[in-house]
């Protein structure tokens, strides 16, 4: 059982640091800390909550991870390139501090100094996924590549335990390969549970049972198993639900994970002091992460962002160092010193990603002289030229709005959807459209409305997403009409009070009424569209 204290100081602590506008993890960390300081102990209940949360943490990053974003040169490159670098760099970094006579370095050797060079080189996957979360940017480049950039490291740490624990997988851990036709059956089992209880335990299967215990079982890391487990589906359009279902889950078994990291051990001064002085090194490992990734044709912005998500210390840290520690090779203090200083990192690292816009507004003068002069091509602006209408989402409604404008007004149209299965008709139909992500930030901040566009609709599915892009819109200071659909007559308000000109409930309008009243009331207000 886990002790009632725990949960009460738990909630306190994330309920203090959310009222103070810092990420609750902060606080579930602070808590574990005082616990410590009290006499608790880390408790077997609270290892496997916390083993729990982190299994789960990786099978929803599965489900959302596109295998394609792995073979990616600025991600497995850019993970490479760092890993290597960082080892070498940190390593180098704490035998300047050992001329400096300090006890905990003073008698280490190359082997441990590299061996601690490369368990600081990871980053956080649960911080970071936490933060990007947090921030709805998990889909956008630079949250893919930061988080694919942490599974390659995931990668890295797996063969590492593999190769030190002097055990290779079974003989049976070939037979894992039966997992990728097997996939069909997942996926079709996951059209059929639904979308109440039966799915949230579907999932808890698939991760715990089909991913961790099925790879555990024949030698291979169980969070590895999860999070392949949920790459697997990942394609599948149930995934998002099946991530939502098991969202609060997660986020409850997480909260273990903090807490246990701060009832690892109760530090001394000398333990302190050399985690402030990791803590200082941090700076060292997030520059070559921005120059590494610059070098893969990353704008500014993308490579600042993806930067300050990843430049933390990683729970992959203490694994290593525990490892090391069993064979001899490094003092148990240093797993209270790495202990640290991933706390220290997540603190430090929390309001410079709450802040990472105007960071880097700061910076993007300054670092401009770092970009490369071609650019990856997502990572490219996007102007928009002899548009005279822009129809954001191509569902039905979208596409019977995108017909009617240009059959029925002779307007230039632009339409633009994240599925590319929308997006093909269309393009069969030699009409004017293009791929994006009207939720994703990146899309916005590349994006160069001309003046030619006089009438934008708002014809995404989800609430959350015309709610974004309309505040992208206002913030650009768009001087054009706009027009937006709800699925809900209660997301009517919402939309009219954040600016929208025109807003249309689904039930009550079909795709050629709707463009036909957003015409309508553009002439209404003096903005009448004139074809070119």
């Amino acid at each position: 059982m886990i002790d009632p204290l725990m949960i009460v100081l738990a909630f306190a602590a994330g309920l203090g640091a959310h009222l103070l506008r810092l990420p609750p993890l902060l606080g579930f960390l602070a808590a574990g800390f005082a616990l410590n300081a009290m006499g608790f102990e880390r408790t077997p209940a609270l290892d496997t909550m916390a083993n729990l949360g982190v299994t789960l943490l990786l099978f929803t990053i599965g489900l959302k991870l596109d295998i394609r974003t792995l073979m990616r040169g600025e991600v497995w490159g850019s993970a490479t390139l760092h890993i290597v670098g960082s080892s070498l760099l940190l390593a180098a970094a704490l035998f300047v501090l050992k001329s400096f006579g300090l006890a905990l370095v003073a008698d280490l050797g190359w082997t441990a100094l590299l061996l601690l060079g490369f368990a600081l080189s990871f980053s956080s996957t649960v911080f970071a996924v936490k933060v990007l979360e947090e921030r709805s940017e998990l889909g956008s480049l630079y949250g893919r590549i930061a988080i694919g950039i942490l599974v390659m490291q995931d990668v890295f740490a797996v063969l590492f335990l593999t190769v030190t624990s002097g055990k290779l997988p079974s003989v049976w851990a070939v037979g894992l390969l039966l997992l990728w036709p097997a996939a069909k059956l997942m996926r079709a089992l996951l059209d059929r549970v639904g979308h109440g209880d039966l799915q949230v335990l579907y999932g808890a299967f698939l991760a715990l049972v089909v991913g961790y215990s099925l790879f555990e079982a024949v030698g291979v890391k169980g969070d590895l198993g999860a999070l392949i487990v949920g790459m697997m589906l990942a394609s599948h359009p149930a995934t998002a639900g099946l991530a939502k279902s098991l969202f609060h889950m997660k986020e409850l078994f997480l909260v273990g994970f903090f807490l246990s990291v701060g009832l690892g051990a109760l530090p001394n001064l000398e333990m302190v002091v050399m985690a402030a002085l990791l803590l200082l090194l941090l700076p060292l490992k997030s520059a070559l992460y921005y120059g590494v990734l610059m070098r893969f044709g990353l704008r500014t912005r993308t490579g600042v962002l993806s930067t300050l998500s990843l430049s933390n210390y990683s729970e992959f840290g203490l694994i290593v160092a525990a490892v090391a520690s069993a064979a001899g090779w490094l003092s148990a203090e240093w797993m209270v010193v790495i202990s640290l200083a991933l706390a220290g990192s997540f603190v430090l690292a929390a309001p410079l990603n709450a802040a990472g816009e105007r960071l880097y507004a700061r910076l993007k003068r300054p670092l401009a002289a770092l970009e490369a002069r071609t650019l990856l091509p997502e990572d490219r602006p996007i102007a928009i030229e002899q548009v005279d209408a822009v129809v954001l989402g191509l569902g039905q409604i979208g596409s019977g709005a995108y017909v009617r404008l240009v059959e029925g007004y002779g307007l230039r149209v632009l339409g633009v959807d994240n599925n590319v299965d929308k997006l093909a008709p269309h393009r069969a139909a030699q009409r004017h459209v293009m791929e994006g992500d009207a939720v994703d930030s990146d899309f916005w901040n590349k994006l160069v409305l001309s003046d030619s566009v006089q009438l934008v609709l708002l014809a995404m599915p989800g609430h959350a997403g015309n709610v974004h892009a309309l505040q992208q819109l206002r913030n650009r200071a768009f001087a054009g009409h706009i027009a937006a659909i709800v699925n809900y007559p209660d997301e009517v308000a919402v939309l009219r009070d954040l600016g929208a000109d025109e807003v249309f409930h689904i039930y009550d309008e079909a795709g050629t009424a709707f463009a036909d009243d957003a015409v309508a009331g553009a002439a209404r207000l003096g903005k009448a569209l004139r074809p070119a």
